[in-house]
């Protein structure tokens, strides 16, 4: 089976009407019109360059051309290279793109997509990081140097706020309010914004790893050089304080996942965690909520109607 990679990937155009590479070209620009993230515009791409390959492996450069049968054949090799959550975002993809072709063109075009059902994908629990493991990391940073304070309050934070990595990453200094404890999420997962809080321990973190701050950069996360820190340096420090902590490095979404199962345990309702961490339906919440037995026992010991109620 040809070998699917995820390099940088541009369409070629072509004179025929519905050209397949034409039509994926423009539905990209049409993606990056919407102000779409850019890990939203990447994601787009690479998972409709595995179509491509598809296509191309299989002789086929029109969209017309695509069948049901053809889609099902996509699907079925992806799933051999691919854990399920890959194989379901590839097929949202491509239903996204035939979709928008069928109302773009305006051909009278049987679309094959809507006549082959979403691969089936598990809904198990997502693992939070352990609080074991946080604590670990945090006793291996002190604050008397920039890098301690720095990695200190970036930990503290992901786990206070909830956010995305590439959110974090994006944050400028006027985002976050040190005090009050507001960060302003300008362009979250869809373009959308909103707010996340801080405590007063992350608060007071953050405070401390500024007054290292001596640059003109207006990031609120900086390398020592005062460069704006990316996902693979946030990464790097993850990894180099988990060493330093003889502890399991732990990735960086679970930070996430930690934060909603906590909020929910401390009694947040379902809505405020919703609208904290950016979801625009509870189905994908849901994944994060890996409720123990503990947990039900204990949230039916609170509020059992029988026990509750005088009978």
């Amino acid at each position: 089976m040809k070998s699917i990679h995820h390099d940088q990937w541009t369409p070629q155009i072509s004179a025929d009407s519905d050209h397949l590479d034409r039509w994926l070209k423009s539905f990209l620009v049409d993606r990056k019109s919407q102000d779409l993230a850019q890990g939203t515009l990447q994601f787009y791409t690479w998972k409709l360059k595995l179509f491509t390959e598809f296509a191309a492996s299989h002789n086929i450069d029109h969209v017309g051309q695509l069948t049901p049968t053809h889609i099902r054949e996509f699907l079925i090799e992806l799933s051999a290279t691919h854990n399920p959550g890959g194989v379901h975002a590839a097929f949202r993809c491509l239903r996204a793109f035939l979709l928008w072709f069928e109302k773009e063109a305006e051909m009278d075009w049987p679309n094959p997509i809507r006549n082959v059902k979403a691969p089936r994908m598990a809904i198990a629990p997502l693992d939070p990081v352990d609080f074991k493991i946080i604590s670990k990391l945090l006793k291996t940073c002190d604050n008397i140097t920039f890098h301690g304070a720095r990695d200190y309050a970036i930990l503290l934070f992901l786990l206070d706020t909830g956010i995305r990595a590439s959110e974090l990453i994006a944050l400028d200094l006027e985002d976050v309010d040190p005090i009050g404890g507001d960060v302003m999420i300008r362009k979250g997962k869809g373009g959308k914004p909103r707010i996340v809080l801080i405590g007063k321990r992350t608060r007071k973190a953050v405070r401390q790893y500024l007054r290292f701050r001596s640059d003109d950069e207006n990031a609120a996360w900086v390398t020592e050089n005062g460069d704006r820190l990316t996902y693979w340096g946030l990464n790097l420090i993850l990894k180099r304080r988990s060493k330093m902590a003889n502890a399991p490095k732990p990735e960086l979404h679970a930070f996430r996942r930690a934060f909603a199962l906590a909020c929910l345990r401390s009694g947040m309702d379902v809505y405020s965690l919703q609208k904290l961490m950016g979801h625009a339906d509870l189905s994908v919440l849901r994944r994060y909520l890996a409720q123990t037995d503990e947990d039900l026992r204990a949230a039916h010991v609170k509020a059992s109607p029988v026990d509750n109620a005088t009978l």
